[in-house]
């Protein structure tokens, strides 16, 4: 279909799961979309699920509880694509499947909703750019951590003058993984750059964008990075057992350096700084996971995230606090923020994901990130990973 169509309680939007599986190594699309998708009935009927072969995909059918009736099981992109009975579908897969288990969806029209990042390679993206460009097919990405609830409170702190204009805004974030030095067994290819998932695209990469959203995309040209491997032998652990099997070398970056201008707007003042600093996995003991600052002409405003970055989704059992500073008189207040009672009625994984999805499906112009703003995106991070072999 051209675009989405927007749907009524009569007329659910048949939706297609990609990457529903029991034995997944992790769990976003049983934790997110799954649920979500549950919580609007009026909205979604689950209608295939395709995993890596029909039997996988039925083994998850019985394994969620679905019904064999109404949800067909499908074992490759291309029947997928060819099913009438699909209108929607979402991509859960690891991010080096992205490509191939979408592109058929996408030259065949339907809409998709591909989970961040959009692809293992800027090359891959731009294809799927084509050929939704030539079927006309809608496509999301999942940067949905800018809807949540926490960053648009900050955003409207912002927007409401209470600092002023911003001078400067300084990112420190510890995280991505659990630890500094170790991954999971099923998270190897955390260390490989050429699969695309790792703490740098995901974790940096979700929390850069939601800072860039809020202030403006650094300015070409202005913004200077210093990428660092501190730690190329990861010690491999397996999640069950508890016990190290192994090690593996890492290409991937797990220091991260950023700097550079931000563009004038009413809420930015011209020539205002960005900073930001990343290193994968825990901070020093006491320190917060996330501190993220804005000071302003007249007030300052902080967002401080005590044991984990993912505000899309899960910052841990310790809720972040958002809080300003007077200048003048040099009190500071908390800024309350909070789930919407249909979010709250979710796994914390779906809460944001819930809105976007629902926005997409129903044909709204905003409420969810569009695939050419998210390659955006992927450029930009990108051109900064590709400093690393340059250095």
């Amino acid at each position: 279909m051209a675009t989405p169509t927007p749907s009524t309680p009569s007329t659910p939007v048949r939706t297609a799961l990609i990457g529903l599986s029991a034995s997944a190594i992790t769990a976003w699309a049983s934790q997110a979309h799954l649920p979500a998708l549950r919580s609007h009935p009026d909205v979604f009927a689950l209608a295939a699920l395709c995993n890596s072969s029909e039997a996988a995909a039925d083994a998850a059918i019985r394994a969620f509880e679905l019904d064999p009736t109404t949800v067909r099981a499908h074992g490759q992109p291309d029947a997928l694509a060819a099913d009438p009975a699909v209108d929607l579908v979402i991509c859960c897969t690891r991010v080096d499947r992205h490509f191939e288990t979408v592109l058929p969806s996408v030259q065949a029209g339907k809409s998709v909703y591909l989970e961040w990042p959009i692809a293992s390679s800027l090359a891959h993206v731009e294809a799927l750019q084509a050929a939704a460009r030539a079927s006309g097919a809608p496509v999301a990405v999942g940067l949905q951590g800018r809807f949540g609830p926490l960053v648009r409170t900050l955003q409207g702190a912002l927007q409401s003058g209470r600092i002023g204009r911003v001078l400067s805004t300084e990112v420190r974030a510890f995280g991505g993984t659990r630890d500094r030095e170790v991954l999971p067994v099923g998270l190897k290819y955390f260390a490989d750059r050429e699969v695309g998932g790792n703490p740098i695209t995901i974790g940096f990469g979700h929390l850069i964008d939601q800072v860039q959203f809020v202030v403006g995309d650094l300015v070409p040209g202005t913004d200077h990075i210093h990428l660092q491997v501190q730690r190329p032998d990861v010690r491999l652990r397996d999640a069950q057992s508890g016990e190290f099997v192994g090690h593996t070398r890492s290409n991937v970056p797990d220091l991260v350096s950023l700097h550079g201008s931000l563009p004038e707007t009413a809420q930015v003042a011209a020539g205002a700084s960005l900073v930001a600093y990343f290193a994968r996995g825990q901070p020093y003991p006491g320190d917060p996971a996330l501190t993220w600052t804005l000071t302003g002409e007249s007030g300052t405003l902080r967002l401080t995230s005590p044991t984990g970055i993912f505000m899309q989704a899960d910052t841990g059992p310790e809720r972040p606090i958002l809080t300003v500073l007077d200048h003048a008189t040099g009190a500071v207040e908390e800024i309350p923020w909070a789930w919407s009672e249909t979010q709250l009625a979710v796994p914390v994984m779906a809460r944001a994901v819930q809105g976007c999805l629902v926005s997409f499906a129903t044909g709204r112009t905003e409420g969810y990130v569009s695939l050419d703003d998210a390659a955006g995106r992927a450029r930009q991070i990108a051109r900064w990973l590709d400093a690393l072999a340059q250095a």
